[in-house]
């Protein structure tokens, strides 16, 4: 992935940690700094089905998941698969549609699947949605709801990049796009046993206990209003293991937690001086400060 996505090492960790832990991630940028691209080279990493959805306010919530639709030939009803049904879904400025849309990302975010009609259809493994929004600041944007949030392991950003790696796109893209050249090093199936070797990632009960004292911190501490859920909390465990993996370990480590504490905690929380989406900045200084007051076992 790196070989298209320049310079930007972190952000390509950031995705490969959301994948391995089974969940999703949330890019939050300004447009065009290469938001799509990650995701664009995650699929192609993988061998996986690429789809993309460009989130609009007249989107409908049937349009992400498919419909039911009538076939003039057997005289039946047919479901129509909507663009969910692939390995890797970019949902495109996700908060410029409004939440009963955003809403249709919940059950297949969450469970592996959508459902119309009464009848569940699963989503193909490995799933991941891959978000972006802009700043809450925007024009035109809705602030996500919390509880759509909480499905996201990971929010972090893109960035502009350095005058060194930006040149060096203008020369790698004079020929086209050099993500579609991207050759694939694993396939599907290799990525979901991958996902599944995740569980077995050591976690010591040291660790258990200082990744527990951050999340009920955010719950008993003051200044914040909305402290980690318990599903934020699971998340942020099978983070710590996926991030183990990515650093070539089959045990946590402190430095797991402290790296994602940041990204995996600062959007699920609501401070008391700070409404939902104004500030990102500040409600992520918050969670920093947090840590350091709390002892690191050793």
């Amino acid at each position: 992935m790196e070989k298209v996505v320049l310079g930007k090492q972190e952000v390509v960790r950031a995705v490969v940690v959301a994948l391995l832990a089974g969940e999703h991630l949330l890019l939050e940028d300004v447009p065009g700094v290469g938001k799509t691209l990650v995701a664009k080279a995650l699929a192609q990493s993988i061998r996986g089905k690429f789809a993309r959805l460009q989130f609009t306010p007249d989107l409908l919530p049937s349009d992400i998941t498919g419909s039911m639709i009538f076939r003039s030939d057997t005289r039946e009803f047919e479901f129509s698969r909507g663009p969910i049904f692939a390995n890797v879904i970019v949902a495109d400025e996700i908060n410029r549609a409004p939440p009963r849309t955003q809403s249709a990302l919940l059950e297949a975010m969450s469970e592996g699947q959508v459902s119309v009609d009464g009848t569940s259809h699963p989503l193909p493994k490995p799933f991941i949605v891959v978000a972006t929004q802009n700043p809450f600041e925007f024009e035109g944007t809705y602030a996500l709801p919390e509880s759509q949030l909480d499905r996201f392991l990971l929010r972090t950003s893109v960035g502009y990049p350095s005058p060194e790696f930006e040149r060096r796109v203008f020369e790698t893209h004079r020929n086209g796009q050099p993500v579609e050249k991207l050759t694939s090093v694993v396939d599907a199936e290799q990525v979901v046993a991958a996902q599944q070797a995740v569980g077995h990632v050591r976690f010591d009960d040291a660790l258990v206990d200082y990744l527990m004292a951050i999340v009920h911190a955010t719950r008993s501490e003051n200044g914040f209003d909305v402290g980690v859920s318990t599903r934020a909390a699971l998340s942020f465990y099978r983070g710590c293991q996926a991030n183990a993996i990515t650093m070539h370990r089959d045990f946590v480590t402190p430095d797991d937690i402290k790296s994602l504490a940041v990204p995996t905690l600062a959007h699920r929380v609501s401070t008391s001086d700070v409404f939902q989406g104004a500030s990102r900045s500040a409600t992520e200084q918050r969670i920093t400060e947090l840590l350091q007051q709390i002892p690191v076992p050793v």
